[in-house]
């Protein structure tokens, strides 16, 4: 019996408001923000950082892994670029 060939790892979305002849995005880890109406929104570390800050209403989802919430911190009041 054989196995499936299965990819050992998806790869993950790109941040949505990535600009592809300007880029702005910072860092690896992949966000996710959750709005009220629970509409998800997968963000680089910058982008994430700039908008929950300008957006209350916006929380992490339980998908986004430690070391992101932690890099989104990190841009939103460790001054910016490590």
């Amino acid at each position: 019996m054989s196995t499936p060939n299965r990819p050992r790892k998806s790869r993950l979305p790109e941040c949505e408001l990535r600009e592809p002849e300007r880029p702005t995005c910072d860092g690896r880890e992949q966000v996710v923000l959750v709005g009220l109406d629970g509409f998800e929104r997968w963000l680089c570390p910058v982008h994430a950082a700039a908008l929950w800050l300008t957006d209350p209403t916006l929380r992490f989802s339980a998908k986004t892994p430690t070391g992101a919430i932690t890099a989104v911190m990190w841009q939103a009041f460790g001054g910016g670029r490590r």
